[in-house]
């Protein structure tokens, strides 16, 4: 069936005031069915005006008063009341009560009761689609940037271990050779470990046994955790912390989160530059942790997509620097498992400002202390 149907005109003749009321004898307990449906259903008579509809298909706009009001199904209905066949087609629907986006729906159409190829009733079914497609696309996707991302050290590690057999009787080439074969191992052991941590975090949203964890641990390890990096690099991390926050959640989790936003951080700024990660009481009841480079920034046409996995706004350099492409994923799914959100604040040559923002644990009240983003704002001003 075709894409963005069109709606049915209405036909000329006036149409009876109340679907409900035409005298037309139904299938006992039709009434109840169309009840507890979840998706859309109308049952249409032979003059195809709609003796009953469902709640979805008055929502979706398929239904208005006692007519059809999408072309391609009526026509569907009519071919079925002509041979009395089932069919089953999709159909793609804009609708403007949801603000014109597009609805994808599987639609099956089938003679109810007997008589139909005499010009009896019709019952339409249309299911929603929209999320198991857009799960499909996901799930499609996935496989192939996995497939993608494995290929890579997998095929570095077999092409490596060639050269070390043709290069046996040359003790300082395997010596070479060895050596960059643990990066790719070392690669390929850091994809799989994000994997299952992505994995184990997105089936235990939220946290299951959350126990009160001391925001000044979180950072300290975090940074301990940076440090070699970006001693490396020439980059100096900087702690500016409000003392005593706690949260409720899995200590471990947090720290690997906050981890991954200093190592990106590390490895998009400039050498001898400085990183900065503050906590800060914020609005709401909310604890915040930023963390502000500054690095070359994001553009802002990338920014909404940065946290999807295996996303990356520099492909070439973020394989350089080792990246698995899963870091900010990560780093949203364990902020969502804490009943918190992240947000981040960038500008192309100025640098990034990423902010968790977690629910402060319960008995501390909370300090109103601004908007949304004067975290993003003290942190830039400390890093200048």
């Amino acid at each position: 069936m075709g894409v963005n149907a069109a709606r049915a005109p209405r036909p000329e003749a006036a149409a009876r005031p109340g679907a409900d009321q035409h005298s037309v004898q139904l299938p006992p307990g039709i009434d109840s069915v169309l009840a507890v449906l979840s998706s859309s259903a109308v049952v249409l008579d032979s003059e195809d005006r709609v003796l009953r509809s469902s709640m979805a298909a008055r929502a979706f706009g398929f239904v208005e008063g006692d007519q059809l009001m999408i072309g391609e199904l009526l026509a569907l209905v009519r071919q079925v009341r002509r041979d009395g066949a089932t069919r089953e087609g999709e159909i793609d629907l804009s609708t403007l009560r949801f603000n014109g986006r597009t609805t994808s729906f599987a639609v099956r159409v089938a003679p109810l009761g007997a008589g139909v190829g005499d010009g009896g009733l019709v019952l339409l079914l249309a299911e929603d689609q929209t999320e198991s497609r857009r799960v499909e696309e996901v799930r499609r996707d996935f496989v192939a940037n996995i497939s993608h991302e494995l290929k890579t050290p997998v095929g570095a590690l077999a092409l490596l271990a060639e050269t070390v057999e043709d290069a046996a009787h040359d003790p300082e080439a395997v010596l070479r050779f060895a050596g960059r074969m643990r990066q790719e191992a070392s690669r390929l052991t850091d994809l799989v470990h994000d994997l299952i941590m992505l994995s184990r975090i997105q089936a235990a949203e939220p946290v299951p046994d959350p126990t009160p964890i001391d925001l000044d641990t979180v950072v300290a390890e975090a940074l301990d955790r940076c440090r070699m990096k970006a001693s490396a690099r020439g980059i100096e991390l900087i702690a500016s912390a409000q003392h005593g926050l706690s949260v409720m959640g899995d200590e471990d989790l947090l720290v690997t989160a906050l981890r991954n936003l200093l190592e990106n951080a590390v490895a998009y700024s400039p050498e001898h530059t400085r990183v900065l990660v503050t906590t800060r009481q914020g609005d709401d009841g909310t604890a915040e942790i930023s963390v502000a480079d500054q690095g070359i920034g994001i553009p802002e046409r990338d920014i909404e997509r940065i946290f999807e996995r295996f996303y990356r706004v520099d492909p070439a350099r973020s394989r350089a620097t080792g990246g698995t492409g899963l870091g900010l994923a990560i780093v949203k799914h364990v902020t969502a498992a804490h009943g918190g959100k992240v947000t981040v604040w960038s500008e192309e040559g100025a640098g990034s400002t990423f902010t968790l923002r977690l629910p402060l644990r319960p008995g501390r009240p909370p300090r109103s202390n601004g908007s949304d983003h004067a975290a993003a704002r003290s942190a830039r001003e400390a890093v200048k």
